[in-house]
Protein backbone atom coordinates (compact mmCIF):
# COMPACT_ATOMS: atom_id res chain seq x y z
CA UNK A 1 0.00 0.00 0.00
CA UNK A 2 1.23 3.60 -1.34
CA UNK A 3 2.14 5.74 1.90
CA UNK A 4 -0.52 9.05 1.61
CA UNK A 5 3.07 10.40 2.34
CA UNK A 6 4.75 9.29 -0.52
CA UNK A 7 1.83 10.22 -2.70
CA UNK A 8 1.85 14.12 -1.85
CA UNK A 9 6.04 13.84 -2.17
CA UNK A 10 5.71 12.35 -5.47
CA UNK A 11 2.84 14.90 -6.89
CA UNK A 12 5.17 17.95 -5.40
CA UNK A 13 8.20 16.68 -7.07
CA UNK A 14 5.74 16.05 -10.49
CA UNK A 15 4.58 19.70 -10.14
CA UNK A 16 8.50 20.58 -9.96
CA UNK A 17 9.35 18.67 -13.07
CA UNK A 18 6.50 20.40 -14.90
CA UNK A 19 7.76 24.18 -13.81
CA UNK A 20 11.32 23.30 -14.16
CA UNK A 21 13.55 24.03 -17.53
CA UNK A 22 14.80 21.33 -19.85
CA UNK A 23 18.66 21.67 -20.59
CA UNK A 24 18.91 18.33 -19.22
CA UNK A 25 17.94 16.62 -22.09
CA UNK A 26 19.98 18.68 -24.21
CA UNK A 27 23.09 17.33 -22.62
CA UNK A 28 21.88 14.22 -22.59
CA UNK A 29 21.36 14.82 -26.53
CA UNK A 30 25.42 14.79 -26.25
CA UNK A 31 26.00 11.69 -24.58
CA UNK A 32 23.54 9.94 -27.00
CA UNK A 33 25.51 11.53 -30.15
CA UNK A 34 29.17 10.43 -28.33
CA UNK A 35 27.74 7.19 -27.89
CA UNK A 36 26.75 6.91 -31.45
CA UNK A 37 29.76 7.58 -32.82
CA UNK A 38 31.54 5.02 -30.34
CA UNK A 39 29.24 2.37 -31.57
CA UNK A 40 30.01 3.38 -35.44
CA UNK A 41 34.00 3.30 -33.96
CA UNK A 42 33.95 0.16 -32.36
CA UNK A 43 31.46 -1.89 -35.03
CA UNK A 44 33.00 -1.46 -37.89
CA UNK A 45 35.37 -3.98 -38.14
CA UNK A 46 32.83 -6.38 -37.47
CA UNK A 47 30.81 -4.84 -40.76
CA UNK A 48 34.15 -4.71 -42.85
CA UNK A 49 35.10 -8.15 -41.28
CA UNK A 50 34.07 -10.01 -45.02
CA UNK A 51 36.24 -7.72 -46.68
CA UNK A 52 39.42 -7.74 -44.08
CA UNK A 53 39.49 -11.14 -44.29
CA UNK A 54 39.64 -11.63 -47.69
CA UNK A 55 42.38 -8.78 -48.37
CA UNK A 56 44.54 -9.85 -45.86
CA UNK A 57 44.09 -13.50 -44.74
CA UNK A 58 43.11 -13.87 -40.95
CA UNK A 59 41.45 -16.62 -39.84
CA UNK A 60 38.55 -16.97 -36.97
CA UNK A 61 41.10 -17.05 -34.58
CA UNK A 62 42.71 -14.00 -35.46
CA UNK A 63 39.80 -12.40 -35.52
CA UNK A 64 38.97 -13.33 -32.21
CA UNK A 65 42.56 -12.38 -31.01
CA UNK A 66 41.86 -8.98 -32.29
CA UNK A 67 38.53 -8.82 -30.71
CA UNK A 68 40.22 -9.87 -27.45
CA UNK A 69 43.00 -7.03 -27.33
CA UNK A 70 40.25 -4.40 -27.90
CA UNK A 71 38.52 -6.09 -24.75
CA UNK A 72 41.47 -6.11 -23.09
CA UNK A 73 42.35 -2.74 -23.50
CA UNK A 74 38.29 -1.78 -22.47
CA UNK A 75 39.47 -3.75 -19.53
CA UNK A 76 42.11 -1.97 -18.25
CA UNK A 77 40.74 1.50 -19.55
CA UNK A 78 37.45 1.50 -17.61
CA UNK A 79 39.79 0.36 -14.15
CA UNK A 80 41.90 3.41 -14.83
CA UNK A 81 39.40 5.91 -16.26
CA UNK A 82 36.16 5.92 -14.07
CA UNK A 83 38.83 6.82 -11.32
CA UNK A 84 40.40 9.54 -14.00
CA UNK A 85 36.70 10.66 -14.68
CA UNK A 86 35.95 11.33 -10.97
CA UNK A 87 39.42 13.38 -10.50
CA UNK A 88 39.15 15.08 -13.77
CA UNK A 89 35.41 15.79 -14.05
CA UNK A 90 33.26 14.49 -16.76
CA UNK A 91 34.31 17.95 -19.40
CA UNK A 92 37.78 17.24 -19.35
CA UNK A 93 38.01 13.79 -18.49
CA UNK A 94 34.62 13.06 -21.38
CA UNK A 95 36.93 15.17 -24.14
CA UNK A 96 40.01 13.76 -23.44
CA UNK A 97 38.95 9.81 -24.04
CA UNK A 98 37.02 10.93 -27.06
CA UNK A 99 40.06 12.83 -28.77
CA UNK A 100 42.07 9.57 -28.20
CA UNK A 101 39.86 6.87 -29.37
CA UNK A 102 39.05 9.17 -32.03
CA UNK A 103 42.89 9.07 -33.33
CA UNK A 104 42.77 5.30 -32.63
CA UNK A 105 39.78 4.86 -34.73
CA UNK A 106 41.57 6.99 -37.92
CA UNK A 107 44.82 4.60 -37.61
CA UNK A 108 42.87 1.90 -38.41
CA UNK A 109 43.29 2.99 -42.30
CA UNK A 110 47.09 2.92 -42.02
CA UNK A 111 47.78 -0.53 -40.79
CA UNK A 112 48.05 -4.26 -42.56
CA UNK A 113 49.00 -6.92 -40.48
CA UNK A 114 46.88 -8.65 -37.92
CA UNK A 115 49.39 -7.65 -35.05
CA UNK A 116 49.49 -4.15 -36.09
CA UNK A 117 45.37 -4.30 -35.96
CA UNK A 118 45.34 -5.68 -32.43
CA UNK A 119 47.61 -2.77 -31.97
CA UNK A 120 45.23 -0.02 -32.85
CA UNK A 121 42.01 -1.86 -31.71
CA UNK A 122 43.98 -1.69 -28.13
CA UNK A 123 44.29 1.83 -28.48
CA UNK A 124 40.76 2.18 -29.38
CA UNK A 125 39.75 0.31 -26.56
CA UNK A 126 41.42 2.16 -23.73
CA UNK A 127 39.70 5.30 -25.49
CA UNK A 128 36.60 4.11 -25.71
CA UNK A 129 36.34 2.87 -22.14
CA UNK A 130 35.68 6.63 -21.24
CA UNK A 131 32.53 7.28 -22.72
CA UNK A 132 30.01 5.10 -20.02
CA UNK A 133 31.73 6.26 -16.82
CA UNK A 134 31.62 10.27 -18.15
CA UNK A 135 28.34 9.30 -19.19
CA UNK A 136 26.72 7.77 -16.38
CA UNK A 137 28.56 10.35 -14.24
CA UNK A 138 27.23 13.43 -16.19
CA UNK A 139 23.66 11.72 -15.95
CA UNK A 140 23.73 11.40 -11.98
CA UNK A 141 25.09 14.88 -12.24
CA UNK A 142 22.01 15.87 -14.44
CA UNK A 143 19.16 14.10 -13.24
CA UNK A 144 17.55 12.98 -10.42
CA UNK A 145 16.80 9.96 -9.80
CA UNK A 146 13.08 8.69 -10.31
CA UNK A 147 14.57 10.20 -14.53
CA UNK A 148 17.73 8.57 -13.95
CA UNK A 149 16.90 5.25 -15.73
CA UNK A 150 15.05 6.97 -18.90
CA UNK A 151 18.02 8.96 -19.45
CA UNK A 152 20.60 6.49 -19.79
CA UNK A 153 18.01 4.58 -21.63
CA UNK A 154 17.97 7.38 -24.22
CA UNK A 155 21.96 8.06 -24.34
CA UNK A 156 22.38 4.66 -24.38
CA UNK A 157 19.78 4.57 -27.60
CA UNK A 158 23.04 6.27 -29.17
CA UNK A 159 24.84 2.30 -29.56
CA UNK A 160 21.57 1.29 -31.22
CA UNK A 161 22.00 4.12 -33.85
CA UNK A 162 25.57 3.67 -34.12
CA UNK A 163 24.66 0.00 -35.26
CA UNK A 164 22.23 1.27 -37.99
CA UNK A 165 24.28 3.71 -39.02
CA UNK A 166 27.00 1.54 -39.57
CA UNK A 167 25.80 -0.84 -42.04
CA UNK A 168 24.38 1.84 -44.23
CA UNK A 169 27.12 3.83 -44.58
CA UNK A 170 30.32 2.06 -44.07
CA UNK A 171 29.93 -0.38 -46.82
CA UNK A 172 29.60 2.60 -49.40
CA UNK A 173 32.83 3.98 -48.21
CA UNK A 174 34.66 0.80 -48.34
CA UNK A 175 32.81 -0.06 -51.88
CA UNK A 176 33.84 3.54 -53.45
CA UNK A 177 36.82 4.18 -51.85
CA UNK A 178 38.31 1.61 -49.95
CA UNK A 179 38.09 0.48 -46.28
CA UNK A 180 40.61 2.37 -45.17
CA UNK A 181 39.20 5.87 -45.86
CA UNK A 182 35.97 4.38 -44.22
CA UNK A 183 38.04 4.43 -41.33
CA UNK A 184 39.63 7.73 -41.54
CA UNK A 185 36.36 9.35 -42.90
CA UNK A 186 34.30 8.29 -39.96
CA UNK A 187 37.31 9.13 -37.67
CA UNK A 188 37.52 12.98 -39.16
CA UNK A 189 33.71 14.03 -38.91
CA UNK A 190 34.00 12.83 -34.91
CA UNK A 191 35.43 16.36 -34.58
CA UNK A 192 32.67 18.38 -34.65
CA UNK A 193 30.94 16.04 -31.49
CA UNK A 194 34.28 17.25 -29.71
CA UNK A 195 33.34 21.01 -30.25
CA UNK A 196 30.12 20.83 -29.21
CA UNK A 197 31.11 19.18 -26.25
CA UNK A 198 33.87 21.65 -25.13
CA UNK A 199 31.56 24.53 -26.31
CA UNK A 200 28.59 23.73 -24.10
CA UNK A 201 29.04 21.29 -21.28
CA UNK A 202 29.14 22.14 -17.81
CA UNK A 203 27.74 20.91 -14.57
CA UNK A 204 24.23 22.33 -13.42
CA UNK A 205 25.43 24.80 -10.93
CA UNK A 206 27.32 26.34 -13.42
CA UNK A 207 25.41 26.16 -16.33
CA UNK A 208 23.76 29.30 -17.71
CA UNK A 209 20.70 27.61 -19.40
CA UNK A 210 19.66 26.09 -15.88
CA UNK A 211 17.50 27.65 -14.27
CA UNK A 212 16.82 27.78 -10.22
CA UNK A 213 13.91 25.99 -10.87
CA UNK A 214 15.56 23.13 -13.27
CA UNK A 215 18.21 23.06 -11.04
CA UNK A 216 16.30 22.28 -7.85
CA UNK A 217 14.15 19.65 -9.61
CA UNK A 218 17.55 17.85 -10.22
CA UNK A 219 19.22 18.08 -6.74
CA UNK A 220 14.86 17.05 -5.33
CA UNK A 221 16.23 13.31 -4.23
CA UNK A 222 18.23 12.43 -1.73
CA UNK A 223 21.66 11.10 -3.07
CA UNK A 224 23.94 8.20 -1.21
CA UNK A 225 25.88 9.54 1.54
CA UNK A 226 28.40 11.89 0.35
CA UNK A 227 31.75 11.09 1.39
CA UNK A 228 35.24 9.82 0.20
CA UNK A 229 34.92 6.03 -0.38
CA UNK A 230 38.90 5.29 -1.42
CA UNK A 231 38.90 3.37 -4.91
CA UNK A 232 40.61 0.65 -3.33
CA UNK A 233 37.87 0.25 -1.05
CA UNK A 234 35.64 -0.17 -3.61
CA UNK A 235 36.23 -3.80 -3.83
CA UNK A 236 35.21 -5.14 -0.30
CA UNK A 237 32.05 -3.62 -1.21
CA UNK A 238 29.18 -5.54 -1.88
CA UNK A 239 27.59 -3.23 -3.63
CA UNK A 240 30.21 -2.70 -6.55
CA UNK A 241 29.82 -6.49 -7.18
CA UNK A 242 26.16 -6.56 -7.26
CA UNK A 243 26.81 -3.82 -10.43
CA UNK A 244 30.44 -5.93 -11.80
CA UNK A 245 28.78 -8.97 -11.62
CA UNK A 246 26.12 -8.56 -13.78
CA UNK A 247 28.00 -6.93 -16.34
CA UNK A 248 30.55 -9.54 -16.25
CA UNK A 249 27.38 -11.84 -17.39
CA UNK A 250 25.75 -9.79 -19.98
CA UNK A 251 28.50 -7.78 -21.68
CA UNK A 252 30.02 -10.04 -23.44
CA UNK A 253 26.60 -10.72 -25.45
CA UNK A 254 26.16 -7.29 -26.44
CA UNK A 255 30.17 -7.41 -28.03
CA UNK A 256 28.69 -11.24 -29.36
CA UNK A 257 26.49 -8.98 -31.48
CA UNK A 258 28.42 -6.05 -32.53
CA UNK A 259 31.54 -7.95 -33.45
CA UNK A 260 30.12 -11.45 -35.10
CA UNK A 261 26.26 -10.67 -36.16
CA UNK A 262 27.18 -9.66 -39.99
CA UNK A 263 29.65 -13.22 -40.10
CA UNK A 264 26.59 -15.02 -38.39
CA UNK A 265 23.96 -13.22 -41.45
CA UNK A 266 26.48 -14.39 -43.91
CA UNK A 267 27.36 -18.07 -42.78
CA UNK A 268 24.23 -19.01 -41.84
CA UNK A 269 22.12 -16.49 -44.63
CA UNK A 270 24.26 -16.19 -47.41
CA UNK A 271 24.16 -12.24 -46.65
CA UNK A 272 27.29 -10.07 -48.08
CA UNK A 273 28.29 -6.68 -47.61
CA UNK A 274 25.94 -5.13 -49.55
CA UNK A 275 22.79 -7.02 -48.37
CA UNK A 276 22.94 -7.23 -44.74
CA UNK A 277 22.80 -3.60 -44.33
CA UNK A 278 18.65 -4.26 -43.88
CA UNK A 279 18.66 -6.72 -41.60
CA UNK A 280 21.16 -4.80 -39.28
CA UNK A 281 19.34 -1.94 -39.41
CA UNK A 282 16.02 -3.68 -38.23
CA UNK A 283 17.83 -5.53 -35.45
CA UNK A 284 19.12 -1.99 -34.23
CA UNK A 285 15.89 -0.42 -34.82
CA UNK A 286 13.79 -3.26 -32.30
CA UNK A 287 17.39 -2.44 -30.25
CA UNK A 288 16.42 1.04 -30.03
CA UNK A 289 13.42 0.53 -28.61
CA UNK A 290 14.06 -1.58 -25.85
CA UNK A 291 16.63 0.64 -24.56
CA UNK A 292 14.29 3.56 -24.20
CA UNK A 293 11.71 1.30 -23.03
CA UNK A 294 13.46 -0.52 -20.74
CA UNK A 295 14.29 3.03 -18.86
CA UNK A 296 10.47 4.23 -19.26
CA UNK A 297 9.47 0.78 -17.55
CA UNK A 298 11.26 1.17 -14.21
CA UNK A 299 10.80 5.16 -13.91
CA UNK A 300 7.33 4.39 -14.63
CA UNK A 301 6.80 1.47 -12.60
CA UNK A 302 8.53 4.13 -9.78
CA UNK A 303 5.83 6.60 -10.68
CA UNK A 304 3.29 3.96 -9.77
CA UNK A 305 4.51 3.14 -6.08
CA UNK A 306 7.05 0.85 -6.88
CA UNK A 307 10.30 1.07 -5.03
CA UNK A 308 13.66 1.06 -6.69
CA UNK A 309 14.38 -2.18 -6.40
CA UNK A 310 11.47 -3.48 -7.37
CA UNK A 311 11.14 -1.03 -10.35
CA UNK A 312 14.55 -1.76 -11.59
CA UNK A 313 14.70 -5.79 -11.07
CA UNK A 314 11.47 -6.39 -12.11
CA UNK A 315 12.03 -4.98 -15.40
CA UNK A 316 15.47 -7.07 -15.90
CA UNK A 317 13.59 -10.11 -15.38
CA UNK A 318 11.19 -9.34 -17.98
CA UNK A 319 14.36 -8.53 -20.47
CA UNK A 320 15.87 -11.81 -19.33
CA UNK A 321 12.73 -13.83 -20.47
CA UNK A 322 12.48 -11.15 -23.76
CA UNK A 323 16.37 -12.41 -24.68
CA UNK A 324 15.61 -16.20 -23.81
CA UNK A 325 14.64 -17.52 -27.65
CA UNK A 326 17.64 -16.16 -28.41
CA UNK A 327 18.82 -20.06 -28.18
CA UNK A 328 16.63 -21.29 -31.45
CA UNK A 329 18.12 -18.80 -33.60
CA UNK A 330 20.71 -21.09 -35.42
CA UNK A 331 18.22 -23.60 -35.92
CA UNK A 332 15.54 -20.95 -38.29
CA UNK A 333 15.47 -21.27 -41.76
CA UNK A 334 13.64 -17.89 -42.18
CA UNK A 335 15.54 -15.22 -42.26
CA UNK A 336 13.40 -12.14 -40.91
CA UNK A 337 12.19 -14.99 -38.35
CA UNK A 338 15.63 -14.94 -37.33
CA UNK A 339 15.95 -11.22 -37.34
CA UNK A 340 12.90 -11.11 -35.33
CA UNK A 341 14.27 -12.92 -32.94
CA UNK A 342 17.79 -11.01 -32.26
CA UNK A 343 15.87 -8.03 -32.71
CA UNK A 344 14.03 -8.74 -29.58
CA UNK A 345 17.17 -9.91 -27.77
CA UNK A 346 19.17 -7.17 -28.41
CA UNK A 347 16.23 -5.02 -27.36
CA UNK A 348 16.10 -7.00 -24.03
CA UNK A 349 20.12 -6.27 -23.78
CA UNK A 350 19.43 -2.82 -23.88
CA UNK A 351 16.49 -2.58 -21.79
CA UNK A 352 18.12 -5.02 -19.19
CA UNK A 353 21.44 -2.46 -19.45
CA UNK A 354 19.13 0.83 -19.28
CA UNK A 355 18.58 -0.32 -15.67
CA UNK A 356 21.74 -1.82 -14.78
CA UNK A 357 23.52 1.10 -15.56
CA UNK A 358 21.76 3.70 -12.91
CA UNK A 359 22.96 1.12 -10.02
CA UNK A 360 26.14 3.08 -9.29
CA UNK A 361 24.18 6.24 -9.14
CA UNK A 362 21.77 4.51 -7.10
CA UNK A 363 24.37 3.09 -4.44
CA UNK A 364 27.27 4.72 -4.45
CA UNK A 365 27.59 8.75 -3.71
CA UNK A 366 28.73 11.11 -6.61
CA UNK A 367 31.99 11.05 -5.86
CA UNK A 368 32.42 7.61 -6.47
CA UNK A 369 30.21 6.88 -9.68
CA UNK A 370 32.75 6.64 -12.07
CA UNK A 371 35.39 4.21 -10.37
CA UNK A 372 32.36 2.31 -9.67
CA UNK A 373 31.23 2.43 -13.63
CA UNK A 374 34.79 1.51 -14.09
CA UNK A 375 34.79 -1.64 -12.29
CA UNK A 376 32.04 -2.87 -13.46
CA UNK A 377 32.90 -2.25 -17.44
CA UNK A 378 36.05 -4.01 -16.68
CA UNK A 379 34.40 -7.07 -15.40
CA UNK A 380 31.88 -6.96 -18.29
CA UNK A 381 34.98 -6.43 -20.60
CA UNK A 382 36.61 -9.62 -19.07
CA UNK A 383 33.54 -11.50 -19.45
CA UNK A 384 34.20 -10.16 -23.31
CA UNK A 385 37.78 -11.20 -23.73
CA UNK A 386 36.25 -15.03 -22.64
CA UNK A 387 33.71 -15.08 -24.99
CA UNK A 388 35.99 -13.80 -27.78
CA UNK A 389 38.27 -16.21 -27.40
CA UNK A 390 35.14 -18.89 -26.77
CA UNK A 391 33.61 -17.96 -29.96
CA UNK A 392 37.04 -18.27 -32.56
CA UNK A 393 37.37 -21.71 -31.02
CA UNK A 394 33.88 -22.96 -31.42
CA UNK A 395 33.53 -21.30 -34.67
CA UNK A 396 36.90 -23.03 -36.14
CA UNK A 397 36.02 -26.20 -34.34
CA UNK A 398 32.36 -26.25 -35.60
CA UNK A 399 30.88 -23.00 -37.55
CA UNK A 400 28.19 -23.71 -35.46
CA UNK A 401 26.78 -20.64 -33.88
CA UNK A 402 24.31 -22.92 -31.35
CA UNK A 403 26.68 -23.06 -28.62
CA UNK A 404 27.20 -19.25 -28.47
CA UNK A 405 23.71 -18.34 -28.74
CA UNK A 406 22.80 -21.07 -25.70
CA UNK A 407 25.43 -19.13 -23.68
CA UNK A 408 23.80 -15.49 -24.75
CA UNK A 409 20.41 -16.98 -23.68
CA UNK A 410 20.95 -17.95 -19.99
CA UNK A 411 23.26 -15.18 -19.05
CA UNK A 412 20.83 -12.45 -18.00
CA UNK A 413 19.22 -14.65 -15.29
CA UNK A 414 22.71 -15.48 -14.14
CA UNK A 415 22.97 -11.28 -14.33
CA UNK A 416 20.37 -10.73 -12.23
CA UNK A 417 20.79 -13.59 -9.69
CA UNK A 418 23.56 -12.20 -8.87
CA UNK A 419 22.12 -8.65 -8.89
CA UNK A 420 19.71 -10.12 -5.82
CA UNK A 421 22.10 -12.26 -3.96
CA UNK A 422 24.57 -9.47 -3.97
CA UNK A 423 21.66 -6.43 -2.54
CA UNK A 424 18.39 -7.94 -2.41
CA UNK A 425 17.51 -4.36 -1.35
CA UNK A 426 19.17 -2.30 -3.45
CA UNK A 427 20.13 0.08 -0.39
CA UNK A 428 23.24 2.48 -0.87
CA UNK A 429 26.17 2.03 0.59
CA UNK A 430 27.42 2.95 3.65
CA UNK A 431 30.70 1.35 3.39
CA UNK A 432 33.75 3.65 4.38
CA UNK A 433 31.24 6.41 4.50
CA UNK A 434 30.29 8.93 7.31
CA UNK A 435 26.96 8.03 9.12
CA UNK A 436 25.39 11.22 9.43
CA UNK A 437 21.89 11.86 7.39
CA UNK A 438 22.16 11.59 3.59
CA UNK A 439 23.10 14.79 1.78
CA UNK A 440 23.83 15.58 -2.15
CA UNK A 441 27.84 15.79 -2.50
CA UNK A 442 28.70 18.83 -4.46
Amino acid sequence: MTDPADTTADTTIAGAATRAGSYRWVICGLLFAATAINYVDRQMIGVLKPLLQADLGWRESQYADIVFWFQAAYAIGFLCVGRFMDVAGARVGYAVAFTFWTLAHMAHGLVNSVVQFAVVRFALGLGESGNFPAGLKVVSDWFPQRERAFAVGLFNAGANVGAIVTPLLVPAIALAYGWRMAFIATGAFSVVWLIAWIAIYRRPEEHTRVGAEELAFIRSDPMPPAGHLPWRKLFAVRETWAYALPKFFTDPIWWMFLFWLPDFLGKRYGLDLKSFGPPLVVIYVISDLGSVAGGWTSSRLMKAGYSVNAARKLTMLACAFLILPIVTVQYIDSLWTAVLLIGLATAGHQAFSANLLTLPSDLFPRAAVGSVVGIGGTAGAIGGMLIAKFIGYVLDISGSYGPIFAVAGGSYFLGLIALHLLSPRLTPTRAGLPLASPETSA
